[in-house]
């Protein structure tokens, strides 16, 4: 066994590795943004749940097949579904979370009282 082919091995194992973490958060963000209202994105003034249905889509089925082709390396279009993914879940998930709780609640410096 020479350590060309280990390094190979290696390599193709981080990239699976690193494939399976990008479609676990493309999933997850195209899952979450099915369970909100319509009403909640233009709420929180986050476009329309349409939009981000079809990035998150798109995000999540681009993961399916990197993950289906090995994890052969994300490419561009990877790191671009990551990326919307990732603004999804930090941006847009936590305002159509907040909005889509109404009423008035009393919240204080470290949550409900």
């Amino acid at each position: 066994m020479d350590g060309k082919f280990l390094a190979d091995v290696v390599q193709s194992a981080v990239y699976f590795v690193l494939a399976v973490v990008a479609f676990g958060l493309e999933l997850w963000a195209f899952v979450d943004c099915l369970r909100h209202k319509p009403g909640a994105f233009e709420a929180a003034s986050k476009r329309t749940k349409t939009f981000w249905l079809a990035l998150t889509g798109i995000a999540a089925l681009i993961g399916g097949l990197s993950l289906w082709s090995g994890g052969g390396g994300l490419g561009l279009f990877g790191i671009v579904a990551v990326t919307v993914a990732g603004v999804y879940l930090a941006d847009v998930r936590p305002a159509v979370s907040e909005s889509g709780r109404g009423g008035s609640r009393n919240i204080g410096p470290y949550g409900p009282w």
